[in-house]
């Protein structure tokens, strides 16, 4: 880690920043996809079309291609609904950077770099509706660049922004799925005050949880 500089954003960031991100939410479609397979109703499913299949139908293979069909389907929709997602953020803060976190003097955007080349990014800004909070946003590492302690630094990064200007928690939100991340922000003191479902019906159906963490500051620059 003694190469990694973490440094403001740049204009000429844009194009990096926007790979970094998109990149690292499509790798999360197999482990959305394992958890949906999880989930009862997913199950239920899947042995209903199973069994009313092979009981209606001289053919064995017919229920296994159904079955193989949906699981296909459903695959295909959670990519569908992960690029949707990546292309809402990279066609608005994501296509503002400069405008969004760097302009407002309680928001800001960093990227990391190493040997000239930026391997991870992290922003905030302040919260709708928590005067109080800032929020961390948009951190991404690549995968060559992980395990080596830059998220926790890009993390720190935010934490210790939001205690010089003056707010007294830093607040975020990750999936049910990101294990890796709510290990590192639980390591940090983050603790978990929420879960809750977006209001998508492939949410609802997959039970896929949107976890918030906050971190509480004091003023003398310990994290409660």
């Amino acid at each position: 880690m003694s190469d990694v500089e973490i440094r403001e954003y740049r204009d000429g960031d844009a194009s990096t920043v926007r790979e970094i991100f998109s990149l690292g939410m499509s790798e999360h479609v197999p482990a959305f996809f394992v958890h949906t397979l999880k989930q009862r109703l997913s199950q239920m499913l899947l042995m209903c079309t199973f069994c009313t299949l092979l009981a209606s139908s001289k053919y064995f293979m017919l229920p296994v291609l159904a079955v193989t069909l949906l699981l296909a389907a459903a695959r295909q929709m959670l990519v569908h609904k992960f690029n949707a997602y990546i292309d809402d953020c990279c066609s608005t803060d994501l296509s503002t950077i400069a405008e969004t976190y760097m302009a407002p003097r309680d928001a800001c955007f960093w990227v990391a770099e190493s040997e000239g080349r930026v391997v991870g990014m992290v922003a905030c800004r302040p919260r709708n509706g928590d005067p109080d909070c800032l929020e961390l946003k948009r951190m991404s590492v690549r995968r060559s660049h992980r395990r080596m302690g830059m998220a926790k630094k890009l993390c720190r990064t935010v934490v210790d922004f939001t205690r010089d200007k003056g707010f007294a928690s830093v607040v975020l939100v990750t999936w049910v799925v990101q294990t890796d991340a709510q290990k590192l922000y639980e390591g940090m003191g983050f603790r978990k005050v929420r879960e809750f479902l977006e209001p998508d019906v492939v949410a609802k159906l997959s039970n896929f949880l949107v976890l918030e963490y906050r971190l509480d500051l004091c003023k003398d620059g310990a994290e409660k």
